[in-house]
This record gives C-alpha cells, sequence and structure tokens, in this order.
C-alpha cells in the first residue's frame, strides 16, 4: 500500500514536471526553426535532453522538498521557538540564513558567470540574507506590519543606490532575487511557519509569509555596501562550450553533472549534518520519521543536481543563442514579444514557485488556489520580460523602472489585506530561480551583446531578474485590491500609513 502511495506520488510529481517544462521547450523548439542560422544536430539534442534532464530533476527535487526541506524548517522553527528565548531564535535565524544562502544553487550560478568575483559575492550575499532574516524574525516576535518595515527598508536602500555607481546598480538588485531559490525558499517558509506558529498571534497566517520578502532586500542593500566601498571591477561576459560533434556530448553532459553534484553537495550537506545534529541534541525525533526526512534529502541532493545538469547542458548556451538570434532581426522589438512569451512560460518550469503556491493554498485553508498564484506568476512573468527586453532596445536605465515600481508596490501594500501583500512580496523571489538566471539572463545577454555590444551587457542585461521580482509585487497585490473591492470593503486611507509619516495617530476610524 505503502509502495503504491508512493508510486502515485511519483507519477502525479512527474506529470506536473512535464506540463512545467514542455511548454518552455516546445516554443524554444520552434522558435529554433522559425529564426535564421538554425542550430542543428548536436546543439538541438542537447538541449532536448536538457529538457528531459530538467523535467526528472524537477520531480525529485518536489518530492524532497515535501518529504525534507520544508518538515526540516518548520520542525527546527518550532523547537527552537518552544524555548522562547528570542537571543538563541535570532542566532538560529542568522546562521539558518547564511548557510541556506551559501548553499543556493541560483546564487552559486550567478557567482559563475561574474568569474573571479564568486565567492566575494556569495559570502557578500550570504551575510545579507542571514542579517535580514533577523530582521524578519524580529518583526514577527514584534507584530510588525510588513508594509511599514518593507517600506524602511527599501528607502533605506533607495538612499544608497544615490551614492553608489549605476553600472553596479542592476547586478545588485538581480542579486535578490537569485537568492530566493530550491534550496533557500522552502527552507526559510517554512521556518517563519514555524516560528509564526508558536509568536505570530492572532495574525499567525499573516506572518507566516513576508520571510522571503524581507530576506530579499539584504542581498540587495550588501551589495550595494560592497560596491560602494571596493568598486569591484566585474566580468560580464558569460563562458559557453560549443559543441561540434556528437561525440562531444556524452563528456560534455558527464562533466556538468560532476560539477553539478558537487555545487548541490556543498548546498546539501551542511543542511543535513546540522539537523542530524540538532536532531541527537534536542529533537529527538522517532527512527521513522527521521529515515522520511534523510530519503527525502537524497532525493533533494538527486533531483537538484539533475536539474541544474540539465539546465547547463541544454538552456543557458540556447537561451544565448535565441537571444543573438532574434536580436539580430532587422525588426528588433520582436525581442519584447518573445521574451514576454518565453518568460510567461519559463515561470513553471522554477521549482521554488511550485512550493510557494502550494504552501499558500495549504496555509489560506484553500480560499486562495495554487492555480491562481501560477497564473498571476505567469501575468507578470510575460510583463516583466518584456519590460526587460524593452530596456535592452532602448537603453533606458534600471532605475527608471525599480524606483517607481517599488513605489508603487509599497503603496499598494497599506490597502491590500496583509495576507496579499506577503505572498506578493514573497512570489517576487521565487519567480526569480534557475531558470531566470540560466536561461532568460542569457537570453538577456545575447540579445545585448548584439544590440548595444558587449561593454553594455552589466548594465543592459543584468537587471532582468529584477525585473522579475517586482512585477509580482505588483500585479498579486492588485488581485487583493480586486479582492477588498468585492467583499465590499473600501479603499480608504490605512491608519498604518498616516503613522508612518505623521507620527502617532490617537483617533481614527479606519475600515482594513
Amino acid at each position: 500500500m505503502k509502495k503504491f502511495k508512493t508510486n502515485k506520488v511519483l507519477r502525479s510529481k512527474f506529470r506536473e514536471s512535464i506540463l512545467s517544462v514542455l511548454p518552455l521547450t516546445a516554443v524554444v523548439i520552434a522558435l529554433n526553426f522559425i529564426l535564421p542560422r538554425k542550430m542543428e544536430g548536436v546543439q538541438l539534442t542537447s538541449f532536448i535532453i536538457g529538457a528531459v534532464l530538467l523535467m526528472i530533476g524537477m520531480t525529485l527535487y518536489s518530492m524532497g522538498s515535501d518529504a525534507a526541506l520544508e518538515p526540516i524548517g518548520e520542525t527546527v522553527g518550532n523547537k527552537v521557538t518552544s524555548s522562547k528565548k528570542i537571543p538563541l531564535i535570532l542566532i538560529v535565524g542568522f546562521v539558518i540564513g547564511v548557510m541556506v544562502t551559501v548553499a543556493e544553487p541560483d546564487l552559486m550560478v550567478l557567482g559563475c558567470q561574474l568569474g573571479s568575483l564568486k565567492w566575494l559575492i556569495v559570502v557578500t550575499v550570504s551575510i545579507g540574507v542571514g542579517v535580514f532574516m533577523v530582521i524578519a524574525l524580529l518583526r514577527i516576535f514584534k507584530q510588525i506590519n510588513l508594509n511599514v518595515l518593507l517600506s524602511i527598508l527599501y528607502a533605506l536602500t533607495f538612499i544608497l543606490t544615490i551614492f553608489v555607481d549605476k553600472r553596479y546598480m542592476a547586478l545588485s538588485f538581480d542579486s535578490g532575487g537569485v537568492t530566493t531559490g530550491p534550496i533557500t525558499v522552502p527552507f526559510i517558509m517554512a521556518l517563519g511557519v514555524g516560528v509564526a506558529g508558536v509568536f505570530g498571534g492572532r495574525n499567525k497566517k499573516d506572518n507566516s509569509f513576508g520571510v522571503v520578502a524581507v530576506c530579499s532586500v539584504g542581498p540587495v542593500f550588501t551589495m550595494l555596501l560592497l560596491c560602494l566601498i571596493f568598486k569591484p571591477e566585474i566580468n560580464s561576459s558569460l563562458p559557453i562550450v560549443a559543441l561540434n560533434e556528437y561525440s562531444d556530448l556524452p563528456l560534455f553532459i558527464l562533466s556538468n553533472n560532476g560539477a553539478c553534484a558537487r555545487e548541490v553537495a556543498i548546498a546539501i550537506a551542511p543542511i543535513t549534518l546540522s539537523f542530524i545534529a540538532f536532531d541527537l541534541l534536542y529533537l529527538k525525533l522517532p527512527i521513522r520519521r527521521l529515515m522520511k526526512i534523510l530519503i527525502g534529502l537524497v532525493y533533494t541532493y538527486i533531483g537538484l543536481t539533475l536539474f541544474l545538469t540539465g539546465v547547463n547542458v541544454g538552456f543557458t548556451s540556447t537561451g544565448l543563442n535565441l537571444g543573438e538570434r532574434i536580436a539580430a532581426l532587422d525588426n528588433k522589438w520582436i525581442l519584447v514579444g518573445v521574451g514576454a512569451f518565453l518568460g510567461s512560460l519559463m515561470v513553471l518550469a522554477e521549482p521554488a514557485v511550485h512550493v510557494l503556491s502550494k504552501q499558500v493554498e495549504n496555509i489560506s485553508d484553500g480560499s486562495i488556489k495554487s492555480r491562481y498564484i501560477l497564473i498571476v506568476l505567469c501575468v507578470s512573468m510575460m510583463i516583466a520580460v518584456g519590460l526587460g527586453m524593452l530596456r535592452i532596445i532602448t537603453d533606458i536605465p534600471v532605475w527608471y523602472f525599480l524606483v517607481p515600481g517599488y513605489a508603487v508596490a509599497i503603496l499598494m501594500s497599506f490597502f491590500v489585506p496583509k495576507i496579499f501583500t506577503a505572498i506578493a512580496f514573497d512570489s517576487g523571489g521565487v519567480a526569480s530561480g534557475p531558470m531566470a538566471t540560466t536561461f532568460m539572463l542569457p537570453l538577456a545577454i545575447g540579445a545585448t551583446t548584439v544590440v548595444s555590444g558587449q561593454e553594455s551587457v552589466l548594465t543592459n542585461a543584468y537587471g532582468l531578474v529584477s525585473f522579475i521580482a517586482l512585477v509580482p509585487l505588483i500585479t498579486i497585490q492588485g488581485i487583493g485590491v480586486v479582492v477588498k473591492i468585492k467583499e465590499g470593503r473600501k479603499l480608504i486611507l490605512p491608519k498604518a500609513l498616516i503613522e508612518l509619516f505623521e507620527g502617532d495617530v490617537i483617533e481614527l476610524s479606519v475600515k482594513r
């Protein structure tokens, strides 16, 4: 019976993976034959093999996330918070924030694209997540409104951008998106659920979300500080291996698989060893439950290894190739439409998106269906990637979009139900995962190289991930506005917004 149930879950997960990856794969193959200078032979075969590995990897990762990453986060969160020792909880939160960020494959991918600065970027970003993880937990303890806290954090961040060379702005905001990927999201969200379960009070559902949102600001802030102080020389070229013969393909796949296996081992090993030590000292879980979690970690390891291998083998070089070919067309505006369409399909292939959408449905007791989150994110990615491609063609600076975009998102947060704000800011982080950094970003780099040259890559191609993280903040909160209007509740100026700008308000009648 148990074996039958496992097989049923496996088939269900694999079906979800096929439905997520197949549309993007089919569209890319169709574009390849429509555009001039099409990929043939070994290059096309490499892409198809990559897509198959993507589906298998996503299936196993999804099972591993359900069986291991989320239970570890919730169990550790509940155990640590049950001690009621806030300093201990904050220390554990900082360590976990740093540990899971160093382990994040998305960050490793971005670091590898930046050459010798890889570990400087990784350490800087990880410390940012750790520090802001502490801030996120303090928000739950003190019952601080998420919109007020995000207003303050983003205000400080944008003040800092005034003093930083504008060349670094796009990369800094991109770093905030890549930190919230397949390792970080399930772990941090589950930890937030555990802490909110003990300290969340009457608003524990609302407080269960928002941890990812706050943690996403940390890398941006610390990267801006790094660039302000050291002004590092960043190499924005993208290393791509050209395959000419079928005989090169097996070695290429095996070498990528070995590299990905090492990267994911670095990711999984600290989490696994820390959890085992924590279980021996404090949790003392039943053997059956412990073994289930450890088996889930094995699923996670194999799944992520295959997923990243598929991305590296088939999607990075294909994204770069498509970007160059589309940008070389006489009508470069086609790049906007094609990019937008690919973006709407790309988000379905992001593993962490499915984790978030299911957690939203579970925590909202089914009132917010996971499929609605997926639909809204597809529309969001269409807009985000379209804007990113528009910026490549028009050479508009990234801050012309980011500053008003975040201003609108923060302003909306004072008018919509709190849970929509928390889900929106969390969704922005998870949408910018492995597919964004290893397919859409190379596509943008290829297009930028053709449109304005290699020297413009750092300012024009980078920034796409930050758009992917920004647009859901507005669209999902827009759904919150619709819900509020349908419930017959007026959108009047909230008390929190008045207090933010005018100080304490003694008496104010406000409908929320």
